[in-house]
């Protein structure tokens, strides 16, 4: 029998590289000239379905309260803005080097919990930051020497930055005890407006050009949504958070291989030492967190005691 740490590790990979496909079924629709409303509207409205039908097989209810709708509408505006700025900068940049950009969220988690929520800076985390810094940095030339846009790098700040608080407003709320599934199933319900407003209520929706494209609409909603979701909660389940978003670092390794193999992006010893750069300095902050929660957990053990 699989023990449960193989199988935790093996769900975040598959959970980490089934998210990092997104550029894989993005481009492609961007290419036949869908704009990335349309693109976005197909991914969260198949999403939705298939969640939809997930939570009915599973017998979660589908029942909300009064005081979880305004929470559940902001926090699936941010996630869905949080699609919106990433698939936005495909457009400005090659996608595996803003699927790394995209990776620094743990990092902006940790300054915003320092600025907001008054949490200490350690050393570690501020090594963290540096590195990252750096490694951004090192990514702004292309794979040409070109400057990256800036507009682009923008875009995934912003996407990584909604991201982030995104986590930190589920975290910190009630929403936390919410199941994945319906969870999910209402962010990306509320999510969908955006697309829905930006379409004109529809009507500038643009028709998936050929049913061949119709796989990758589908495959956006099922492989980057719903089998990452299910198999990240799944992960944690068997070994925790921490090795689960460790695990998170195959995200960008898979956009950046796809990106290379299909897509012709360029790839150099200068990105690849901003992209080590970068992973490092985000596995460190999350080992750093799981430092500090075994710490206090051990320091209120001896508390116990000594009372």
């Amino acid at each position: 029998m699989i023990n449960r740490k193989v199988r935790g590790f093996a769900y975040g990979s598959i959970a980490a590289i089934s998210y990092g496909l997104n550029p894989l079924f993005t481009l492609p629709l961007y290419q036949t000239g869908m704009t990335v409303d349309s693109v976005l509207f197909y991914r969260y409205f198949f999403a939705i379905v298939m969640l939809g039908v997930l939570m009915k097989i599973r017998g979660i209810p589908f029942g909300l309260k009064k005081a979880e709708i305004v929470p559940l509408t902001v926090m699936g505006l941010m996630f869905s803005f949080s699609s919106f700025f990433l698939f936005l900068s495909y457009n400005y940049m090659d996608a595996g080097i803003a699927s790394t950009i995209l990776f620094v969220y743990p990092i902006l988690v940790a300054i915003i919990m320092a600025l907001f929520f008054h949490e200490k800076v350690s050393f570690l985390t501020q090594a963290s930051i540096a590195l990252a810094f750096i490694g951004i940095l090192l990514l702004y030339k292309g794979g040409e020497g070109k400057p990256l846009s800036l507009l682009g790098v923008l875009f995934v700040f912003m996407s990584s930055l909604t991201y982030a608080i995104y986590i930190i407003g589920v975290n910190h709320s009630f929403l936390r005890t919410f199941p994945a599934p319906k969870l999910t199933f209402y962010v990306l319900l509320f999510g969908i407006s955006i697309y829905v407003v930006r379409l004109n209520f529809g009507l500038n929706l643009q028709p998936v050009p050929s049913p061949l494209l119709w796989v990758n609409a589908l495959s956006l909603a099922l492989f980057p949504t719903i089998i990452s979701l299910i198999t990240m909660t799944l992960s944690i389940h068997y070994i925790g958070s921490t090795p689960a978003a460790i695990l998170g670092a195959l995200e960008p390794l898979t956009a950046l291989f796809f990106g290379v193999l299909v897509f012709g992006e360029q790839l150099t010893f200068r990105i690849v030492i901003g992209i080590l750069f970068i992973l490092t300095g985000v596995t460190l902050i999350v080992a750093s967190e799981s430092l500090k929660k075994q710490m206090l957990h051990k320091w209120h053990n001896r508390v116990k005691l000594w009372k």
